[in-house]
């Protein structure tokens, strides 16, 4: 993710003139010790002070610059001293950047000996923010809100955590998705409006020829393949059979060279997300298993059967957990383990699940597909790690976007399944498999998934209000008969 080096986020800081000269000094000297601490702490994204906004000129000026500078991904507020919020019209009314209201102050405590009330008038955010944050409500611009002291390890967290986000949210503006073939057939939820999406979230959804990504493919030398089959040696465990001298070893090559002429197709043409689907293989000799998930540990978004939705939310939570060490995947509900009072979910997909979620050292196998009708693929087989994760899906509901996310639990397999050809990971519904399943049906939420044990709910939420789509959260305080009811409500909110 080399973009995001080149990110930065604007510090705002609001004040006036009222108190004098010598007070908008000490603003701006605290200002800035606020914002070389911040940047000391290793922040996602770079963040840069800006003059003081203390007119509604300054404000204005700001704020359009914000939008007119693409490495500028998004504005963090404070009001250090009392800002009239109406100065903050005219620039908050253009604004289309993400923003952050930062409610904190300068000192951490109060001193007790020596407050007065040039002290007051200096240290104001409690009452300042509160004016700023009434015109934001007025205003109905979706925003951030972390409270705390700049020097909190909590509030240091939740700002990095925003700004994983609005790296996910510039990625999806600027995202090119290749679609290679069409959605499986018959398939409702896969389906939807790609240029409601592009007006939506920016990204933009192609189709191409499978016969072009053959065209890339056959461009793949044989030592090309031969350096990457070297590769697949050191990091796997490999079956015998794709061994040197295996009876499948041939199979090893048409897979490196399908990995190398994909990843050649996708970068040719800018594309960081792709969806492929088993009904359309023409002269390809496998269906890409194992070339999909190394991509997708690359930081590629992906959806199977052409569900390009789920291959843009991918790609979206790759970004928001870059560097994160416990990794993420496109997955499916697969099959249930109906123990009573204690069922599991395995998750899975006939390829393509991402290695990055396992700390295991994956096998390579070779395995039968019953479907496609093309020669055995390849596929890497692994346990994903246990921990807090979610799963998350974003639906075409006609008259808009709704993103559902479910919180997980994932647990240990309960037992060795020596027969299953496939990465997959095994969870449990909160707040119990009978009100997590019923939720996540009724609000719509597609069989395919974007599962992360780094991203959580708080990330996505932020991300859906951004921009501006319907976000249904599944939890451990789901109440059907209140979800029911929300969803009503909402129906008539997007109407």
């Amino acid at each position: 993710m080399e973009f995001i080096k080149n990110l930065e986020v604007w510090f705002v800081v609001g004040s006036q003139h009222l108190y004098g000269d010598e007070a908008l000094q000490q603003v701006k000297q605290n200002a800035m010790q606020i914002t070389e601490y911040l940047n000391q702490q290793n922040p996602f994204i770079k963040i840069k002070l800006k003059e003081l906004a203390t007119s509604p000129e300054e404000i204005l000026s700001i704020c359009q610059a914000a939008n007119n500078q693409d490495h500028c991904v998004g504005i963090i507020s404070w009001m250090h001293t009392f800002s009239p919020a109406k100065m903050w019209i005219a620039g908050l009314t253009q604004l289309n950047k993400p923003l952050l209201q930062f409610h904190t102050q300068f000192n951490q405590l109060i001193p007790w000996n020596e407050i007065d009330m040039d002290y007051m008038n200096l240290h104001q955010t409690a009452h300042g923010d509160r004016e700023f944050g009434f015109l934001l409500s007025r205003l109905r611009k979706a925003r951030t809100i972390v409270v705390g002291h700049w020097k909190n390890a909590t509030v240091l967290e939740k700002i990095n955590r925003w700004q994983r986000v609005l790296a996910a949210i510039y990625d999806q503006k600027n995202l090119r998705i290749a679609r290679f073939g069409d959605n499986m057939r018959q398939v409702a939820v896969t389906e939807g409006d790609k240029v409601e999406a592009q007006i939506k979230f920016g990204y933009s959804v192609n189709g191409y020829g499978v016969y072009q990504l053959v065209e890339s493919i056959n461009t793949v030398t044989d030592e090309d393949a031969e350096t990457l089959v070297k590769e697949y040696e050191k990091e796997y465990r490999i079956n015998a059979k794709l061994q040197k001298n295996g009876e499948k070893r041939t199979a090893l090559f048409d897979t490196a060279k399908i990995e190398l002429g994909l990843k050649r197709f996708l970068d040719s043409g800018g594309f960081k997300a792709f969806t492929d689907t088993f009904e359309n293989l023409h002269n390809m000799k496998q269906l890409p298993g194992l070339p999909v998930q190394r991509l997708m540990q690359q930081g590629y978004g992906f959806g199977a059967e052409g569900d390009w939705k789920t291959a843009a939310l991918v790609r979206a939570i790759k970004v928001m957990g870059d560097g994160l060490p416990e990794g993420s995947s496109f997955m499916e509900d697969y099959t249930y383990h109906l123990a009573e009072n204690n069922e599991v979910v395995l998750g899975a997909h006939m390829l393509e699940v991402c290695p990055s979620i396992t700390d295991d050292k994956p096998f390579l196998e070779i395995k039968p597909l019953g479907i496609g009708g093309k020669e055995d693929p390849t596929r890497l087989i692994f346990t994903a790690k246990t921990g807090r994760a979610v799963n998350a899906t974003i639906v075409d509901m006609g008259n808009r976007f709704r993103m559902v996310v479910a919180d997980l639990d994932v647990v240990e397999k309960p037992q060795e399944m020596p027969k299953l050809p496939v990465g997959h990971a095994f969870w449990q519904l909160k707040p119990n498999f009978d009100i997590g399943t019923q939720a996540w049906i009724l609000a719509g939420g597609a069989h395919h998934s974007a599962f992360s044990l780094d991203v959580d709910a708080d990330m996505l939420r932020m991300f859906a209000e951004y921009f501006e789509i319907e976000f249904i959260h599944i939890n451990d305080n789901t109440d059907l008969s209140q979800l029911k009811n929300e969803l009503r409500w909402n129906e008539l909110s997007y109407k």
